[in-house]
């Protein structure tokens, strides 16, 4: 099977969010299963191009138009002999040589020109796809596309669409159609949503199936509360849609060689592991050293959506309890302001870290006894399946694919990964940290349970690999 995958980032070339970590890790993963041929094409943005650390190739050079325009389109090939995953870059300096990714005015402009960019270069490099598996809104325009241009070369490739966050839709003005993509007015009903040019739903409309990145996740976007606007179209389209779980790079996040911690462990040595990173990292931030005082850890966007509202509520009631805060991230400048403040008050048992750092994240994960993870929705989250991997127990929301991940944790069965709770309130959210804390103090045979079956879980890319290869073939 040929299997085409479109994404706006793709670490390790490139990546700003959670999307960056499934594009590097669902096309490794599909490529590496007998019988698959598998590439993926990105844009060839200003931080790829000037990285001398990754080595590419020219291929070709052509023009093709974007409605009025002509633009320029250059491929380049990942120098990569040993890797069966081809990975090609289009080139176009008007467009991506910036020093950012994505947040400017013409960003419709910019992944439309990418969409189309890249399926003509699926014709210039003979890549006769099956599948085109494309990403959120970036490449949202890539099934209409297809439909209008490229019938007779890639029309017999199926199309699949993953939402990976619905809130993000990519619009723009309903001129549009015509002035950028190139389109007759028959497309409006496509395209047009609420008075302006949707992405998300053209390609909802458009795609041979739709999926998302939890199964909670796929049945929440029906609902106007989750679905950013989009919940009638969804409902309209939902025997289309479909929720396959993420993995993680269990090879990146593995507490047996991350080389950020103190000491590596696996799940018959983390009981020492996880103490002597815990005391390294209760000494390097100035909290009191004492390894029977649990640390709560949360490595995180400071957003919104994250539940930083709800968090701010009780944090200076859960500050005061026989416990650590540890938190990591960046984001809204007044959620900030306001844990460093706290953090200030309260230097022995919560330290606030305004800054991105994957090795210092790594640090934390492994050791904290409990990670926090309130947000207010989550299409699937990866930081608490890196905790689990880390023996760090869960403490979440029920929604979307932490509902998934984190099964509550029943004494009775012995069954569980960590504690959720189900209502979007303070009161919920301090109850549920009240439980796990129970359990870490009074039943400490409980707590090591939970740290075990949440290690011995496949938290790889394997299974979800196999998933979405059935998808392609039952297409």
């Amino acid at each position: 099977m040929k299997i085409l995958f479109l994404a706006s980032e793709a670490a390790p070339y490139v990546k700003s969010g959670g999307l960056g970590d499934v594009a590097q890790a669902l096309p490794a993963a599909l490529s590496n299963i007998k019988d698959t041929n598998v590439t993926l094409i990105l844009p060839y943005y200003k931080s790829v191009k000037d990285n001398p650390q990754i080595k590419t190739e020219f291929v070709t050079s052509y023009a093709i138009p974007l409605s009025w325009r002509k633009q320029h389109v250059g491929i380049f090939k990942l120098k990569s002999p040993k890797r069966k995953l081809r990975v090609y870059f289009i080139d176009n300096e008007y467009y991506f040589y910036r020093d950012g990714l994505y947040g400017y005015p013409d960003d419709g402009e910019r992944f439309a020109y990418f969409s189309h960019a890249a399926l003509s270069a699926a014709v210039n490099l003979n890549l006769c796809p099956d599948i085109i598996h494309c990403n959120d809104w970036q490449t949202a325009l890539v099934p209409i596309l297809l439909h209008s241009f490229y019938q007779d070369t890639l029309g017999g490739a199926k199309t699949v669409f993953t939402i990976h966050n619905i809130e993000y839709q990519g619009k723009a003005d309903p001129y549009f159609i015509s002035d950028t993509l190139g389109l007759d007015r028959s497309y409006s009903d496509t395209l047009i949503y609420d008075g302006c040019v949707n992405f998300m739903k053209g390609a909802i409309l458009c795609s041979d199936s739709v999926t998302t990145v939890s199964k909670t996740y796929a049945r929440e976007i029906e609902y106007p509360y989750f679905a950013h606007g989009l919940s009638p179209i969804i409902k309209e389209h939902a025997f289309k849609i479909s929720g396959i779980v993420n993995g993680i790079n269990t090879d990146i996040f593995n507490p047996a060689t991350d080389k950020a911690l103190v000491e590596n462990y696996d799940i018959t040595t983390y009981k020492q592991g996880k103490l002597k990173n815990k005391l390294a990292l209760q000494r390097e931030l100035g909290l009191t050293q004492n390894p029977d005082i649990p640390v709560i850890g949360m490595v995180t966007r400071l957003v919104e959506h994250k539940g930083i509202d709800l968090l701010q509520g009780i944090i200076d009631e859960i500050v005061k309890w026989n416990i650590q805060l540890v938190i990591v991230g960046t984001g809204d400048r007044r959620y900030e302001q306001r844990l460093s403040a706290c953090a200030g008050l309260n230097g022995k048992s919560f330290s606030m870290n305004l800054r991105f750092d994957p090795n210092f994240a790594s640090k934390v994960y492994a050791a904290s006894d409990l990670y926090l993870m309130p947000s207010k929705s989550e299409p699937c989250g990866l930081s608490q399946i890196i905790a689990m991997r880390y023996g760090t127990v869960p403490i979440v929301n029920c929604t979307g694919g932490l509902k998934d991940t984190v099964i509550p944790y029943n004494p009775k069965t012995g069954e569980g990964t960590g504690f959720n709770f189900q209502s979007f309130t303070q009161g919920d959210l301090k109850d549920c940290i009240s439980r796990a804390l129970t359990c870490y103090f009074e039943t400490p045979e409980d707590f090591d349970k939970i740290i075990q079956n949440g290690m011995s879980k496949d938290w790889s890319w394997n299974k979800p690999a196999i998933e979405y290869l059935n998808l392609y073939r039952s297409l």
